[in-house]
This record gives structure tokens, C-alpha cells and sequence, in this order.
């Protein structure tokens, strides 16, 4: 997938004032084709160059960055996050309650590795790997970045939607699966692997 570059971005005066209507569609659009829950406190968004358009436009708008070095720091972070043949990337959420549980909740995850989720295909399954465990990455917010290495056998699965397909986590006593995937969802996952196959010819 080819990555963002500084001629990608909306200027930011521009972006401010559309915000609110750019927002709505960003809200629409991970709805419906990118976002999967995974039981009641784990979320995947799955990224692709629209999703990290996004953060970065509010990166730049919140820490209203005017420098195009500084900008292009976040844009090199970033694209680190673009799925790469054959594969699929998502920001993995985990809920975090405010008040007094806030720290047993993140004892809790601390152990947490991107292999206790799994991508199910019919009878084919991947599992994730954690691609952000660095502090550095870890700092640029609550979000965890994983990566899927989909193999043929699970594209093939996807691409047929009388085959169902799910994702699951089995980590200690939270296991739970997703809601099977919609047509609309994997055929977005799908046209990420398609780019990226083009991407690399």
C-alpha cells in the first residue's frame, strides 16, 4: 500500500473547518467496513492509507503542527502502519475503565501478546503478532498495533461469504469471538491485500 505523503494531507485551516463533516464520514465509514469488537473490551480497527489519512489530520490538528519536518515525523511513524502483502493491520483497543479498577484492569492486560487473536476462516486460521511492544510506539497512545500474515487458504475463505469468518481472543479468562464478519467488511479487508498486491508489482 503506498504510503502517505505531505501533498496527501488537507491543509490545516481547511481540515479544521470541514472537520465535523469529515468526521462523520470517517465515524460511517469505520463503522461499517473496518472496525470488529471482540467480546465486551476488546476492538480492532483495521488501518489502511483512509484510517492513518485520519490520525494523522488530527495529529497535526490537535498539536496544530505547522513544520512539515514535524509532520513528516508523524507520517514516517505512520505508514510503518500500512499493511504490506498479505497482510492485515488493526489497532487493537482495549477498554479501560476510569475510577478505582483502573489499575487492576491494566495489571490485567500486561501480559498481553498479539498471539491470543486469531483471525478464523472456515477451517484456516491466522493469529496476530504484536508489531508495536517498543515504549516509543506505546506512547502514541491507548491502541496496540497487530498484524495478520493471511494466507492463501484464509484470502480464498474471505473472498467466500458462504464461509464463515470471525476473530477470536483467548487470553487467560477473557475468550470470546467476534460477530461473524459482514460482506461489506471482508470485502474492505480483501481490497486491502488487493492494494497492496498491486502496490508490489
Amino acid at each position: 500500500m503506498q504510503p502517505l505523503t505531505l501533498d496527501d494531507l488537507m491543509p490545516l485551516e481547511e481540515y479544521v473547518g470541514r472537520r465535523p463533516e469529515i468526521f462523520a464520514t470517517q465515524a460511517r465509514y469505520v463503522d461499517r467496513y473496518r472496525r470488529v469488537r471482540v467480546g465486551p473490551k476488546l476492538t480492532l480497527v483495521f488501518e489502511n492509507r483512509q484510517t492513518l489519512w485520519f490520525r494523522v489530520q488530527e495529529i497535526v490538528r490537535v498539536a496544530r503542527l505547522a513544520d512539515p519536518s514535524r509532520v513528516q515525523q508523524e507520517l514516517d511513524w505512520y505508514n510503518r502502519l500500512l499493511p504490506a502483502r498479505n497482510r492485515l493491520q488493526a489497532a487493537l483497543v482495549i477498554d479501560t475503565p476510569e475510577g478505582p479498577g483502573w489499575f487492576e484492569h491494566v495489571q490485567y492486560w500486561e501480559e498481553f501478546t498479539g498471539d491470543v487473536l486469531r483471525l478464523i476462516a472456515a477451517s484456516e486460521a491466522v493469529t496476530a503478532t504484536l508489531i508495536t511492544c517498543r515504549p516509543e510506539d506505546r506512547a502514541a497512545g491507548a491502541a496496540h498495533w497487530l498484524e495478520f500474515a493471511v494466507t492463501p487458504e484464509v484470502r480464498k475463505a474471505l473472498g467466500d461469504h458462504r464461509k464463515p469468518a470471525y476473530f477470536a481472543a483467548d487470553y487467560r479468562t477473557y475468550q470470546y469471538q467476534s460477530q461473524p464478519l459482514g460482506p461489506a467488511l471482508r470485502q474492505s479487508l480483501l481490497d486491502d491485500l488487493q492494494l497492496s498486491d498491486r502496490d508490489q508489482i
